[in-house]
């Protein structure tokens, strides 16, 4: 059967329909009214449209009376999404259905020296007992979103030279985790990853252009522009972590010398530390010591603030974001940590970004998993719901 006519009533409808649907994956449950004003179309255009989707399944029956106050979402129980986070020493796991309720989560240390193979095994595990928990089959999945704390190269899906994790240099993720679960996966880095998440539910919530700072082992940064990330040509953007801020100043693990991730990544805060707390000591311990009071992890934290602060000015005065989010496990400092950031960034910024907002992020730890769940549903093309908060 031939579909609508270009131009046509139906094509215009089915035009119609698909705005709808794509405004409450992207933004999650709304009312009717809400739908109108965002949409552009009138109320009783909505209204029929949503009747129509109630009908075909496509959206959740409505609770209560069902009047025009009613939430619209569209329906949760389509499938589920995965996302998987591989961090400097972890890996996390969450299984969501389509309303984003997180149905399972889970978390495992990782030993940064293992190879990619290992750590996807790992993952592999605990993504089918997470779904076996849930009682859910694999059919189910949509699909997987997965995060890793480096560079990937467009063109083939490597892990770029300046990774965290050495063991995972020059393989491809994405294929080693579709072979691992037999379902479709997307990569992306970690930061881009912590971008969406604090778009969708967080401090960068309502935002089309933001600078999504993720502060931990490393340093990096996931730019969105126009509600999308920003990847550039290669697939690299946002290595913020790597932008010279004093070219006399420490060498960095990438060789190059007086990078942002030489003045505030985990060697740069726990090195002057350690000879008082012992060889152990980890960010979490630096931040909870510095929460408390101690004068010492206050000091080393506030230096840092500084050199994120003058890099992310620069990045503010090349790219103009509506707001700037920093997360990260650093970020959990709080205004130990953001009043130094925010005092050399107003120094350093031109006098039209100078009122950018520079705040915290709001997900924590859970950031980067949950970014790769709002990834799959959002670049999914089956039905999904959007972005309410997950418990």
């Amino acid at each position: 059967m031939a579909g609508p006519q270009p131009g046509s009533p139906s094509e215009l409808r089915v035009a119609n329909r698909e705005r709808l649907v794509r405004l409450l994956r992207v933004e999650g449950p709304m009312t009717q009214a809400a739908l109108a004003r965002a949409s552009g179309l009138s109320p009783a255009t909505v209204s029929s449209i949503v009747r129509e989707l109630r009908e075909t399944g496509r959206v959740a029956p409505p609770a209560g009376d069902g009047g025009r106050g009613a939430l619209v979402s569209l329906d949760p129980g389509a499938g589920v999404a995965v996302g998987i986070d591989f961090g400097h020493s972890h890996v996390r796991v969450a299984v969501a259905d389509l309303a984003h309720t997180v149905l399972g989560e889970a978390s495992e240390p990782l030993d940064v020296d293992r190879a990619a193979s290992a750590g996807v095994a790992l993952a592999g595990r605990l993504v089918r007992r997470l779904l076996g928990e849930a009682g859910v089959e694999p059919a189910r999945v949509v699909g997987v979103g997965m995060g890793v704390p480096g560079p990937l190269v467009r063109d083939g899906g490597e892990v770029g030279d300046s990774s965290i994790l050495p063991g995972w240099i020059g393989s491809r993720p994405r294929e080693l985790m579709e072979a691992e679960l037999g379902l479709p996966v997307r990569v992306e880095n970690d930061a881009n990853l912590g971008a969406l998440a604090e778009t969708a539910w967080g401090a960068g919530k309502g935002c089309a252009d933001l600078l999504y700072v993720k502060v931990a082992s490393g340093v990096g940064a996931g730019v969105m522009v126009g509600g999308r990330l920003f990847h550039g040509a290669r697939g690299t953007a946002g290595e913020l972590g790597h932008l010279t801020i004093d070219a006399a100043g420490p060498v960095c693990r990438c060789g190059n010398r007086g990078c942002v991730e030489a003045f505030a990544g985990a060697d740069a805060i726990l090195d002057p530390l350690r000879l008082r707390h012992g060889p152990d000591l980890t960010l979490r311990a630096v931040v909870e010591r510095a929460l408390a009071g101690d004068q010492g992890c206050r000091r080393v934290i506030a230096d840092a603030g500084r050199a994120l602060g003058v890099a992310i000015a620069g990045a503010c005065n090349l790219l103009a974001p509506e707001r700037v989010v920093v997360g990260g496990e650093l970020a959990q400092a709080g205004d130990v940590l953001l009043a130094r950031v925010r005092s050399a960034f107003r120094a350093a910024a031109l006098g039209a970004v100078r009122d950018t907002e520079v705040l915290g992020g709001v997900l924590g730890e859970r950031a980067e998993v949950l970014g790769a769940v709002a990834l799959v549903l959002r670049e999914s093309e089956r039905f999904v719901a959007g972005p309410a908060v997950p418990a």
